[in-house]
């Protein structure tokens, strides 16, 4: 086996602080903003030239909390309840024989960096990747060929994924926005309904939480309904 090597050019910088919550595929989350934190020598202006012509990127990154030894050629899809095996080339699994992501994101800006000239980082919506990730690669996207309207999507064509409606009161609301911007609290709400337990959990009566923008959101669901019940600074890791 031929080992190779890939360079990390940037770092992504976004509220999503662990695995539980990410939505599970990019674009599902328009309001989500993320900055994409360019390294050296990568981040010369040059690099860049005709970038702003583009709506949508490919981002290429590391699997980095993913890495495991060995090849297992079966996983278990999340969406399938986690008990039917798929072939890990037919599944986004982050176990992979190589971890790498594949994000489409739309490009808000570039950001310049006024003392150097260089490119700071990019801001872009849609990402499904975790706070601090390495990037390897940013491509332009392009319609004419990357957009296949046609296209089957094999098991997930039978997926019911429906949409949670997502409640709070207003002593929450209150407290959401002395935290986050309006932005941030559409696209929290917007990952809420796409529920992100995993497809075999189902418990009325249990009370979830996940990390997002450094505090603990914690919601219960019943039915097509979820409820935030408290947002709390998250305790000692």
């Amino acid at each position: 086996m031929t080992n190779t090597s890939l360079e990390v050019i940037g770092y992504v910088r976004c509220d999503y602080k662990e695995k539980f919550g990410i939505p599970r595929q990019s674009g599902l989350t328009d309001c989500a903003t993320a900055f994409i934190e360019m390294l050296p020598p990568y981040n010369q202006a040059e690099a860049f030239r005709g970038l702003d012509g583009f709506s949508h990127l490919w981002l290429l990154w590391d699997f980095s909390k993913a890495h495991k030894n060995g090849f297992t050629a079966t996983v278990k899809p999340p969406k399938l309840g986690g008990n039917q095996r798929m072939g890990v080339f037919a599944t986004r699994s982050p176990f992979r024989p190589n971890n790498i992501g594949l994000s489409s994101v739309r490009l808000l800006d570039i950001i310049y960096n006024e003392e150097n000239g260089c490119v700071h980082g990019l801001v872009v919506s849609g990402a499904d990747i975790l706070d601090g990730t390495p990037v390897y690669d940013i491509k332009p996207y392009l319609p004419y060929t990357d957009s296949h309207p046609e296209a089957t999507g094999g098991w997930t064509d039978s997926l019911d994924i429906p949409e949670l409606s997502v409640r709070f009161s207003d002593d929450i609301t209150a407290k959401l926005e002395t935290i986050f911007s309006s932005a941030q609290i559409e696209a929290l709400k917007e990952i809420l309904a796409q529920d992100p337990r995993p497809g075999y959990q189902d418990e009325p009566n249990r009370r979830y939480g996940m990390l997002y923008g450094g505090y603990d959101i914690r919601f219960t669901i019943s039915g097509d309904t979820l409820t935030i019940s408290e947002v709390a600074e998250p305790g000692p890791q």
